[in-house]
């Protein structure tokens, strides 16, 4: 058993709900969320289950409770949620299933069972459900007051999660009525669903706990929502004093803005580079325990989701190139293009803090010395980028404090050397994927700019691999060699769009013909060359040549 789990087991659907248990959302969880097309392949998932006679597996069900009566679903109310939604369709249609009065009757008797066993009683003073599942304060209301009680709904005035999940009701429905017609259909649909559904239920019994099991279960392979939990922490110490009812609508005003910002998906990732910005770097898997050790009183809390929100958009505008903000700045523009398509995160909360805190110039000259530092230490020599991460945090502290930055204290461990920079690049492959092609074209690019002052535009040009991936005969090449030197930079030039689409595997000869008539400078110079045949020796010439520009323009 991991630890901090107080227990594990595999539970029906039946097991869960059947027993007068509560299991809680808490109230600033995530809406329900669910589109028709989840709430369709369950649908079918379940159809299967029983034409196969076989189960249906859930996949994990994360629970905390401290009494065994009472529990808050940690993760997994989306399925738990639209289960019961599945079994109220169930029991609304067997209340509306035509036949004799005794037959409608027998109907009835078997709907309220079905209601009272897997979502509730009905308290006969205010006629309001009693339910075995409590959703947050966003769908409860909506939950308890039709779709549980199966009251008639509204067609206005619902937000985007009650409309989903009055869709959900519907939809169910309407595949009930196609799929069945017959009571003995419905209950042995019923049966099948609560008996041979089920979940692995992890129990733990606090929220430190739960997020080391989901930390666990991540490192699995199981994508649980860790967002959801640390806004469940930071929410429940903003409700620890009982705060009155507008500062906490305030709370989860900016939350939702944050939210809305960030997409959800990337909520875990900005909390991360956002404490990085601010606080000595720590991993992923040590974030929801840091912030529970350093978030306390709801002032703390209230204090950190405002600093988050003033960071969100500039968090969301460094990973998007095209964002308005950069619009005055071309520069910046280019270069965060450059940080997206080397694929490389770990200088993020850096640009965070030195976006609040540098004047303009200073930050647009720390990202372009940040690229250089990244084309050197990860596109060409492939080192481990998080000994990059460290000595990022340690100048966004600097930056934090002093409103300023030390060139050499950015270099100091991660800026790889005149000597080992050349040497790697003298031998630096790009095998063909559409984002390795994009770097050879840049780097391509600029050894021209480099050379010959010329602008030539990547975008528009192809990479022409000058030794082809499978020559004809013309070429005197072992395949052994083919494959060791065709993604070599050496064998690469620019060409424009369309010319080397009839050159394929064509001849040295004919391609030196069509390089002739390029206007890439590298790219006559080769078909003006009185180079007769392309050998290994001129591509390791070439790369050599290109090396020792490669060390003048990257450079700080």
């Amino acid at each position: 058993m991991m630890p901090g789990i107080k227990n594990t087991s595999n539970d029906t659907f039946s097991r869960l709900m059947g027993n007068g248990l509560r299991y809680n959302v808490p109230k600033y969880q995530r809406d329900y969320s669910w589109d028709k097309e989840q709430w369709s392949d369950l649908w079918y998932d379940v159809l299967q289950m029983i034409e196969e006679q076989d189960s249906h597996y859930m996949g994990y069900l994360v629970l905390q409770t401290n009494d065994d009566k009472n529990y808050q679903i940690i993760d997994g109310q989306q399925r738990l949620t639209t289960l019961c939604i599945l079994i109220l369709a169930v029991v609304d249609y067997l209340k509306k299933l035509p036949g004799t009065e005794e037959e409608r009757k027998a109907n009835e008797m078997r709907a309220q069972n079905i209601h009272t066993s897997y979502i509730g009683n009905l308290d006969m003073l205010s006629l309001t459900s009693v339910n075995k599942l409590v959703l947050n304060r966003n769908n409860d209301h909506f939950y308890k007051t039709y779709l549980s009680a199966l009251q008639k709904m509204p067609k206005r005035g619902l937000n985007a999660s009650e409309k989903l999940l009055k869709s959900a009701f519907e939809s169910f429905s309407t595949y009930l009525v196609k799929k069945f017609q017959k009571t003995e259909e419905l209950i042995n649909f019923v049966d099948n669903l609560v008996n041979n559904i089920f979940f692995t239920v992890i129990t733990v019994t606090d929220e430190l706990n739960a997020f080391k099991v989901f930390e666990t279960l991540n490192a699995r392979g199981v994508q649980l929502s860790s967002s959801d939990l640390l806004k469940n922490y930071i929410f429940s110490v903003a409700n620890s004093n009982d705060l009155h009812q507008t500062k906490l609508d305030e709370f989860e005003n900016i939350w939702a803005e944050i939210a809305d910002i960030l997409k959800d998906n990337q909520v875990s990732e900005f909390l991360r580079f956002y404490w990085n910005c601010t606080h000595k770097t720590i991993r992923k898997n040590q974030l929801y325990k840091t912030i529970r050790n350093e978030i306390k009183t709801p002032e703390a809390a209230f204090s950190l989701l405002r600093d988050m929100r003033s960071k969100a958009d500039i968090f969301m505008a460094l990973k998007n190139p095209s964002d308005e903000l950069w619009r005055e700045l071309p520069d910046v523009a280019e270069n965060l293009h450059l940080l997206n398509l080397f694929n490389v995160v770990q200088p993020i909360p850096l640009l965070m803090s030195a976006y609040a805190n540098l004047p303009e110039k200073n930050f647009s000259s720390l990202l372009a010395k940040i690229i250089i530092i990244t084309f050197r230490y990860n596109i060409i020599c492939g080192k481990n980028p998080n000994e990059q991460e460290n000595v990022y945090n340690k100048i966004a502290l600097t930056i934090e404090e002093t409103k300023s930055f030390d060139i050499e204290e950015l270099k100091s461990g991660i800026y790889v050397s005149d000597e080992e920079f050349e040497q790697t690049f003298m031998y630096k492959e790009f095998v063909y994927t559409t984002r390795n092609n994009k770097i050879a074209k840049y780097i391509l690019g600029k050894i021209e700019k480099f050379e010959t002052s010329a602008d030539v535009d990547t975008t528009i040009s192809t990479l022409e691999h000058i030794l082809p991936d499978n020559p004809n005969e013309t070429w005197d090449w072992q395949d052994k060699k083919i494959h060791q030197f065709r993604y070599r930079l050496g064998n690469m030039t620019l060409l424009e769009a369309g010319k080397n689409k009839d050159l394929g595997n064509a001849s040295f000869a004919e391609k030196k013909e069509v390089y002739k008539t390029s206007t890439v400078p590298m790219t006559s110079k080769i078909g003006n060359s009185d180079i007769e045949e392309w050998t290994e020796e001129n591509i390791e010439i070439r790369q050599r040549e290109m090396a020792k520009k490669a060390k003048g323009i990257w450079k700080i």
